[in-house]
């Protein structure tokens, strides 16, 4: 097989190049100027047809140069004719291939014009770091046009006329390209600069700008640099050839030049790790890498230039190797053996620390240890944890030990680790553990901690259902023991306190809320004469009886109505005993049903009742027999309410009247007689005081005094007249009184001397009004008119509202100015007095009623006055 492919491989290079050679000519004949300047294109090979790729041109005339894209130049001036007149081209291409071009050189005839070409020029090279002296020849640049104008050259642009400037330059008259000091090809690995061609008499252009490159030729002045991290890690005793990472290297030299060709060298930790030459991958040389012996490996790392040949230059580097850890030390204990010891009867305490020992990496699931309990712990008496600190074991006593039971108990301790052991063929260490359990003076135990008794419901009070007793531990003896209740919910159950005896005291019912999944427990407590106590638990399982007829739990039902439908509801029922003692259930209507309902429909635990016929609204009572399994059961009564509905609820009836017009006319009489009312009570609230104004010497005004029925002529000699009042001359005449009647008398004045302002009292048929002065009239309402006195006879004169209230406001300001005095009664009139209750009445009346009998009236009345009045006036009575 690979020798066809060989014969395809050659087959499609024979058609290739055959392809190649239909497109190049096998000879050219190419006429010459008299003079070939350097540089002068005058010869090209056309390759553009060929679909090939040319890796190199050359001739067989060291006059001339070709170019890979087929152009033939001078390299040196020369003159027709030429030495040699024949030449051949050969072209390389990139399967090694040669194609060979002969070319004719026929001078050109002097009566035919010369066509003008575009000049070109080859590339130039220079040295990097070239050494003195300077300037140096670099080559000359030429253009055709020189053969018809006497020409001359400038340059300009990156390297002449722009940074590094000065760097080039050309001689103007043989067009010789010159450098004038070193150059750093890792600054300015090439130049890009114009050279212009102008004819020396007209100063003008004569060709075509011409673009010049000059590239710099790499020398080998830059050593290899590292370049990356050089740490690297690996898990310990892996395989041999394990890939650790790859060094990674520059060099700022030509990366087309062997100057950038590193070769990579291990010059330390050969013996464990290897290092490609070429590319500076590490790999392990060995499976034998642990660390716990070392856990770092430092290798010291070459890299060289020059593929590593002798005038190559190197750099050298340490590369940390490190080893991750895998958990292949198991953890190991101190000791062969440990023991413990533990008081009988204790829980929850921490009995024993076991250190142990591991190699691995602290803190990581290698090193974290687990502790097993693989032997001695059946009963769960035991667990054990790790400390996170110390690694270090902890065996804790969760469950309570019997000293009676087990005196000793012999552990197995196993010690892990969170992660599984490889690389290793060690196993996990486990070592014995002796627990030795103390005896203690202990309460007595029951026989059982739980005792399970089943009784029925119907059990008679007084029925003995068990006996639950406890013996001392250390005796094994219920001597002297005694029993008491801890917790009996339902208070169902008595405990013998001698015997331990358990009897019914009250019913059982296992539908109460104290019984559970039919099961009901009471707690008991045991006491020894040490009076050291323990506790049991009996569980009592109730078995059911048919002692609870079926139920239905909802009797009122609504019966939503629809027109042209009848209706139905659905009952349901339930009894709270179990199977076969309650469903399913049978429903029948009761006697004396009326016929109006039906049932269909009979589920286990519900039945529908549906009319018979379609029914009006209103309320139905249905009787409906249910009975259980066993046919006990009673009639109940269903009420089921036929209605309209809204949203499943029956709804009232809704009615609207409509007013008519004689109703409407009875509210607006109402409204107007309501409105005359107000008016009424605004017009005799408005009217209720009256003022009369006297003239007698100076304007007054009367007040009508505070009088509780018609007056009469005060002649009661118990009025006391203050001495200190003059009778002054009495009006005469006619006046208005409050109700506005006239009335004829005798208007009286008593002038009180003792006030700061005069005030006038007159008296008339029993009433009296008050007068003050012209500068201070004052009431304490609105009057519509008043009376008053001018030049001895009385007259009237209209007022308003706002003349009461200034009344009002100077009477005010006279009281502010009377309390701010220092009289000591000038708050007597204006506070509340309180006096002493004395009953609910004096046969006597009042006592203002006393105060108004003259001194001849009979007395008698002070014989009802009771026994503590007689007391009273036998203490104060003249002895």
């Amino acid at each position: 097989m690979a020798q066809g492919l060989l014969l395809i491989t050659g087959f499609f290079s024979v058609v290739m190049f055959g392809c190649a050679e239909s497109c190049i000519p096998h000879s050219i004949e190419e006429q010459l100027p008299e003079v070939l300047t350097v540089g002068y294109v005058f010869l090209k090979v056309d390759l553009d047809p060929c679909d090939i790729k040319v890796v190199q041109v050359t001739t067989s005339n060291s006059d001339f140069s070709a170019q890979t894209d087929g152009n033939v130049i001078t390299l040196s001036v020369a003159a027709v004719p030429l030495r040699e007149k024949t030449f051949s081209v050969f072209i390389h291409d990139q399967s090694d291939q040669i194609k060979k071009v002969d070319v004719n050189l026929v001078e050109k005839s002097k009566g035919r014009r010369r066509t003008k070409r575009r000049w070109s020029m080859l590339p130039f090279n220079i040295k990097e770091n070239d050494v003195p002296p300077f300037p140096k020849e670099i080559d000359l640049v030429a253009s055709d046009s020189s053969v018809n104008y006497s020409v001359y050259y400038r340059i300009s642009g990156p390297g002449v006329t722009e940074p590094p400037i000065g760097l080039f330059s050309v001689n103007s008259e043989t067009g010789m390209l010159k450098v004038h000091r070193p150059v750093d090809r890792e600054q300015y690995a090439q130049f890009i600069f114009q050279a212009k061609v102008f004819d020396r008499r007209t100063h003008k252009q004569t060709d075509l700008p011409l673009p010049l490159t000059v590239n710099v030729e790499d020398e080998n002045d830059n050593a290899p640099e590292f370049s990356g991290s050089l740490q690297f890690s690996v898990m310990e005793q892996c395989s041999t050839g394990t890939l650790i990472g790859k060094i990674n290297a520059t060099d700022r030299d030509d990366p087309e030049t062997d100057h950038t060709k590193i070769k990579y060298t291990l010059l330390t930790g050969a013996d464990l790790f290897l290092i490609h030459s070429a590319t500076g991958v590490i790999t392990t040389k060995t499976a034998a890498l642990d660390r716990e012996v070392q856990d770092k490996h430092l290798v010291t790392v070459q890299i060289k230039d020059m593929k590593g040949a002798d005038n190559g230059l190197s750099s050298t580097g340490t590369a940390t190797i490190s080893l991750r850890d895998i958990n292949d030390n198991p953890p190991t204990f101190r000791e062969t053996a440990y023991a413990a010891k533990i008081k009988e009867n204790q829980a929850d305490v921490l009995i024993l620390r076991i250190p142990v020992d591991d190699k691995d990496v602290e803190k990581t699931p290698n090193w974290n240890a687990v502790f097993v309990i693989s032997k001695g712990n059946e009963n769960g008496n035991f667990r054990i944890d790790t400390d996170p600190n110390t690694n270090e074991g902890l065996l804790y006593v969760v469950k309570p030990l019997d000293h009676e039971i087990s005196k000793n108990v012999l552990l197995e301790v196993s010690a892990q680790n969170e992660a599984p052991l490889v690389g290793t063929k060690a196993t996990w260490a486990s070592i014995p553990v002796d627990v030795t359990v103390g005896d203690e003076d202990e309460g007595p135990e029951f026989t059982t901690p739980t005792l399970l008794l089943r009784v029925k419901e119907d059990v008679a009070n007084g029925t003995l259902i068990g006996t639950y007793t406890a013996v001392d531990p250390e005796t094994k003896s219920s001597k002297g023991i005694k029993y008491f209740k801890l917790s009996d919910p339902a208070s169902w159950i008595n405990v013998n306190e001698t015997t331990g005896g358990l009897t019914v005291i009250s019913a059982v019912d296992r539908e109460s809320p104290f019984v559970t999944d039919n099961m009901y427990n009471i707690t008991v407590k045991a006491v020894d004469q040490s009076s050291k106590t323990g506790t049991g638990t009996v569980l009592i399982q109730i078995e059911d009886l048919n002692d609870n007829e079926p139920n239905i739990p909802v009797k009122d039902m609504i019966l939503c109505e629809k027109d042209g439908e009848t209706g139905s509801v659905l009952v349901e029922a339930e009894d709270k005993d179990q199977h076969p003692f309650s469903g399913p259930f049978t429903f029948e209507l009761g006697d004396g049903h009326d016929g109006k309902w039906k049932l269909k429909d009979i589920k286990e635990t519900s039945v529908v009742l549906e009319q018979t016929r379609d029914l009006p609204t209103g309320q139905y009572t249905i009787p409906l027999l249910v009975k259980d399994l066993q046919s006990l059961g009673k009639v109940q009564t269903v009420m089921v309410r036929i209605c309209q509905c809204s949203g499943g609820e029956c709804v009232a009836q809704q009615s609207s009247t409509a007013l008519g017009v004689w109703g409407i006319l009875a509210i607006l009489l109402a409204l107007a007689l309501l409105l005359l009312l107000c008016i009424f009570f605004t017009f005799a609230c408005t009217t209720e005081k009256e003022k009369i104004y006297l003239d007698d010497s100076s304007i007054g005004m009367l007040l009508k005094s505070n009088t509780e029925a018609p007056g009469e002529e005060g002649k009661s000699s118990n009025i006391v007249i203050v001495p200190t009042t003059a009778v002054d001359n009495s009006l005469k005449g006619a006046f208005i009184d409050r109700q506005g009647t006239l009335t004829s008398g005798t208007l009286r004045r008593q002038q009180t001397l003792e006030q700061s302002t005069q005030q006038s009292i007159y008296k008339t048929s029993g009433r009296d009004f008050i007068m003050t002065d012209s500068q201070n009239v004052y009431s304490s309402g609105h009057y519509s008119g008043a009376t008053y006195a001018e030049g001895g006879q009385l007259k009237y004169s209209e007022f308003s509202s706002l003349d009461t209230w200034k009344t009002n406001g100077l009477y005010l300001d006279k009281k502010l100015t009377f309390f701010v005095t220092e009289e000591e009664g000038r708050f007597a009139d204006d506070l509340l007095h309180t006096y002493g209750y004395e009953g609910v009445g004096s046969p006597a009346g009042s006592v203002g009623c006393c105060s108004d009998q003259g001194g001849d009236e009979d007395l008698a009345f002070l014989d009802t006055l009771g026994p503590k009045f007689r007391t009273l006036a036998e203490v104060c009575a003249e002895k």
